[in-house]
């Protein structure tokens, strides 16, 4: 199995918009698609705790600024174009908008929470005047394992009862050392070689487009101008990342190229490797190699903390991913040093928390950046967080594994608490 280009399949994809909003669109369109030309009178949508508390506040690509999972599920029950995948709202278009809002205010749309799920679940539920439609995915964005209409299986995966069975790329890529996943992205071939460029590009286009917007990347650009910032490798490249956060968390119309199935951590883990590098002229091989590593690495810690966690994954896995690979750039498969380099970042942001997507992601991913490039440059002089410290273990594996301890079983009780602050706030 060539798990790059399993992780490069299932989870670096392009997206419009945030990727929990989305993915919840997805299925309500291969419902829609299902009840045909029927006209539909009612939707129930059922989601786990992580896709309900990332969906709750974020802005959705061509809405005219209408925010949330519920609008984005409408919406995609109404497009009933699956084959968008990941950018089904290039779908949307003013009547289907409007369509949308009558359904939500006549109270037809529901959408509810289950904190029995585990893992990323969504399941949409249509009704028409003469026909049911629903459609599930589990364990990845578009990993869509059953499809009804009038109760009948139209499409049905077979699933065990183990996580994540059917993506078994996950348990080999949890089986690996971090030696092996540098050893994956050297292997890299001309076809995904020219696909991770592609990310790179689509990454640049939305940072450049939230620039425009008086957001955090807006403000490190004036701290610059006055002298609060230095303008050098840290300060651009935390401008880079903020500016495309701000972009897709106010709902721009503009992709991402996604990393671990999040837009946030895309942008992370491709654009601070891709600036580090061109600031230190570093060959594009490498660069490309090291970003690469930086999408497997993200990937690999999301398999302990889970998919949707209590900890922010964009500053956390992406930052991992970021920091090893601005190492890998430098001193190229020295393990000791992007061990320390995963130390570093994980001590230092280890306990940030997930409180879903919105406009202040941007924040986080501008501290995940900072993180990364600190965390990389002590490393690669040999400086880090011992196992004698805190939670960090004898190596950049154990350290892992138990952050995915505390993100599992000490932080437990996280999203439950979160999610009933999110939900009594919009009750107000």
């Amino acid at each position: 199995m060539n798990i790059l280009k399993e992780v490069l399949k299932h989870e670096v994809f392009p997206a419009l918009g945030c990727t929990e909003p989305i993915a919840v669109a997805y299925a309500a369109s291969v419902a829609g698609k299902a009840l045909e030309d029927d006209e539909l009178r009612s939707i129930q949508i059922t989601v786990d705790p992580g896709v309900y508390k990332n969906g709750l506040a974020v802005n959705v690509p061509n809405t005219n600024g209408e925010r949330g999972n519920l609008i984005a599920g409408v919406l995609g029950a109404l497009i009933k174009q699956p084959e968008l995948k990941m950018e089904i709202l290039k779908g949307s278009n003013q009547e289907f908008i409007q369509q949308a809002k009558q359904i939500i205010q006549a109270k037809q749309a529901r959408i509810e929470c289950d904190n029995s799920k585990t893992e990323l679940y969504i399941e949409v539920s249509l009704e028409s005047s003469a026909h049911t439609a629903r459609a599930v995915t589990e364990c990845g964005h578009t990993n869509l394992i059953l499809v009804e209409k009038d109760g009948i299986p139209i499409f049905q995966k077979a699933r065990s009862e183990h996580d994540n069975e059917d993506l078994p790329y996950k348990a080999a890529l949890k089986q690996k050392r971090i030696a092996e996943l540098i050893e994956q992205a050297e292997q890299i071939d001309a076809q995904d070689y020219a696909y991770l460029k592609q990310g790179i590009e689509m990454n640049l286009t939305i940072s450049e487009a939230g620039k425009e917007l008086h957001k955090v990347g807006y403000y490190l650009d004036d701290l610059m101008k006055k002298g609060f910032l230095v303008d050098d490798v840290f300060s651009s490249s935390k401008k880079l990342v903020a500016s495309a956060a701000d972009a897709r968390m106010a709902g721009m119309s503009y992709p991402v190229m996604s990393s671990g199935g999040s837009g946030n951590q895309g942008v992370v883990a491709i654009l601070v490797p891709y600036n580090v590098g061109k600031y230190f002229k570093i060959e594009e091989d490498r660069v490309i190699k090291s970003i690469a590593f930086s999408h497997l690495l993200n990937s690999y810690v999301k398999c302990y903390t889970g998919d949707l966690s209590p900890v922010c994954g964009c500053a956390i896995a992406a930052g991992v991913g970021a920091a090893a690979a601005i190492v890998y750039q430098q001193a190229g498969k020295d393990m000791e040093k992007i061990a320390l380099a995963i130390n570093n970042l994980i001590s230092d942001l280890g306990g940030m928390l997930c409180d879903g997507a919105k406009a202040g992601c941007a924040l986080k991913v501008v501290s995940s950046t900072d993180s990364a490039i600190r965390a990389a440059y002590m490393a690669l002089n040999n400086h880090g967080i011992t196992s004698l410290e805190g939670f960090i273990g004898k190596t950049a594996e154990e350290t892992i594994h138990n952050l995915s301890r505390i993100s599992e079983i000490g932080m437990a009780k996280v999203d439950d608490t979160m999610i009933e602050i999110m939900m009594q706030k919009n009750a107000e």
